[in-house]
């Protein structure tokens, strides 16, 4: 066993001992310790933005792109900011101790199952420091004990992020080790983290696809998958053209580097012709690059007009851009759209644009993915915008947790039954 994987055991273990500690804690107590969390940050900016300076001049003298930058950049405002969204966490409902079914048995056992923290949740995310504190206050309002392993290119930002809290921590009584980062700035860190089956109860990796997928292809500890979306608008025969319009452009162009924005746009043939030029005006005056069928080829050539379409090509229909491009490709049947949705989607949200009702039932039901927009842009998948407050992710896959992953998917359950001296 090399030093650095004794190292991530050892905070592992401290987190263990931790979460044993922090879940029966009251809610009173876990939101007056996010409390002095957020005031802390703000007491010590200073101290954050001196050693994000560290990462930015660092990711500055490395070529690393202005938008990297600004992603990485903590400001005093900023930092604002961060400590408001704990606040914001302190106002939730605590899902802890929640019962979710139960009654007296017909033997007179009295059955609940309640709610129940994970344990050590893991975190290996990428870019923004901002993360840090988000993971590490759901962690805790949930009852759970945070392992943080960000990117090396905040190493300095998270260090100071998480002295701060641990410090905003003592006194509180919640456990100190409770938050902790994991030692170790390379992939073998990583590696151990992903290797402490028994010691860490889930792994949640927040990053592009290439951290994804190197995490679950690579951990012997059980992961969420969240993030990759390669989501869908569908404009059906029945659709209302000035919603679709609408639609259509706000999902792509609203904010396009996140991953409840649309890549694809399929277009019903029989509206195509009506709803195309619109389209790909609006398209246009967005900013956006359409990447287009032959049949959406043609329509553009026919309007002229300023609309920046080029031939899609197969690669298309598979790419999550997070830029302003979208693939969009005109289709005979709802089937047919469906057909595509089922053999491109990442699984995160699909939308259809219409005024049936049994189209939106037809396309509802047979659509597998974590969210289902009728006549709403896909960028409503987030747990804000769905009345859940901050989110740890978006889960893309099915066991556990699917969707925007709030404070009750933080949680799992445990069955308590009482007696009376009951035997079998």
């Amino acid at each position: 066993m090399s030093d650095i994987e004794r190292e991530v055991r050892a905070v592992a273990e401290r987190a263990g001992e931790a979460a044993v500690d922090l879940a029966p804690l009251s809610r009173a107590v876990k939101d007056a310790a996010l409390l002095a969390v957020a005031d802390a940050l703000v007491k010590r900016t200073d101290e954050i933005t001196a050693a994000n300076a560290e990462d930015v001049e660092r990711a500055r003298s490395e070529g690393t792109t202005p938008a990297f930058v600004d992603r990485l950049t903590l400001t005093p405002q900023r930092i604002e900011a961060v400590a408001d969204a704990v606040r914001h966490i302190v106002e939730l409902p605590d899902p802890v101790g929640e019962s979710v079914r139960g009654g007296v048995l017909p033997n007179g056992l009295d059955l609940r199952q309640i709610r129940v923290p994970l344990g050590v949740i893991g975190i290996i995310y990428e870019g923004r420091p901002n993360v840090t504190v988000d993971a590490a206050a759901l962690c805790l309002k949930s009852g759970n004990a945070a392992l943080l392993r960000g990117s090396s290119s905040a190493y300095a930002s998270n260090t100071a992020l998480v002295a701060i809290m641990r410090e905003a921590l003592e006194g509180t009584g919640v456990p100190v080790d409770a938050v902790q980062l994991v030692p170790g700035r390379t992939r073998e860190s990583s590696t151990a983290l992903m290797r402490a089956r028994g010691l860490v109860d889930v792994l949640i990796p927040r990053g592009g696809n290439s951290l994804i997928q190197a995490v679950v292809r690579d951990s012997t500890v059980p992961v969420i998958e969240t993030g990759e979306g390669l989501c869908h608008v569908y404009v059906d025969e029945a659709a209302d053209l000035d919603k679709a319009v609408a639609i259509a452009t706000n999902a792509k162009a609203q904010r396009c580097s996140v991953c409840n924005s649309a890549e694809t746009l399929l277009v019903h043939e029989a509206v195509a012709d009506a709803f195309l030029p619109r389209a790909l005006e609006s398209l246009a005056e967005a900013g956006v690059t359409v990447h287009g069928d032959a049949r959406v080829l043609a329509v553009a050539e026919a309007a002229g007009g300023a609309a920046t379409v080029v031939e899609a090509t197969e690669e298309d229909w598979a790419t999550e851009y997070l830029s302003m491009d979208l693939a969009v490709r005109v289709v005979p049947t709802i089937d047919d759209a469906l057909a595509h949705i089922r053999r491109y989607s990442t699984r995160h949200t699909e939308a259809i644009v219409t005024d049936s009702l049994a189209a939106s039932r037809y396309f509802v039901s047979r659509v597998d993915s974590a969210a289902v927009m009728v006549n709403a842009s896909t960028r409503f998948t987030d747990g804000g915008e769905f009345g859940f407050g901050a989110e740890i992710g978006i889960s893309t896959q099915k066991l556990h947790a699917r969707g925007p992953m709030g404070l009750t998917e933080m949680t799992s359950t445990k069955y308590v039954v009482t007696g009376d001296g009951h035997l079998k």
